[in-house]
């Protein structure tokens, strides 16, 4: 937060700049089987699951979603806040007929299936 400091001829305080404050850790989701797929690199998602269907870069953040017959499969990545290659954070999965969610592991290994 910027430090207060004192205009001449006035009382009331001014905000300084500092330096920017270190981005907190991303929250990491931990479910049964989704194991192999949190925390893995990008990289590793494609030899997992193939090309994926969108490849979205927000920021540093990224996102891939995968889809298949059974579901489609959004992964988040994000760069641990020590900085470094952006890992998957969290997943959602949803079936592609009707937007309804679905069971996230059960999409992983429908879409390791194909």
């Amino acid at each position: 937060m910027p430090s207060p400091v004192e205009r001449p001829g006035s009382t009331a305080p001014i905000r300084v700049p500092t330096a920017p404050q270190p981005r907190p850790e991303a929250r990491v989701l931990q479910l049964p089987g989704i194991e192999g797929v949190i925390g893995a690199d990008a990289e590793a998602l494609l030899r997992q699951f193939g090309r994926p269907r969108i490849d979205l870069t927000e920021g540093d953040a990224r996102k891939l979603q995968f889809s298949g017959a059974a579901c489609m499969l959004d992964i988040y990545l994000y760069p641990p806040a020590s900085g470094g290659e952006p890992r998957a954070t969290h997943v959602d999965a949803r079936r592609a007929s009707d937007g309804q969610d679905v069971d996230r592991a059960a999409c992983i290994e429908a879409l390791r299936q194909r």
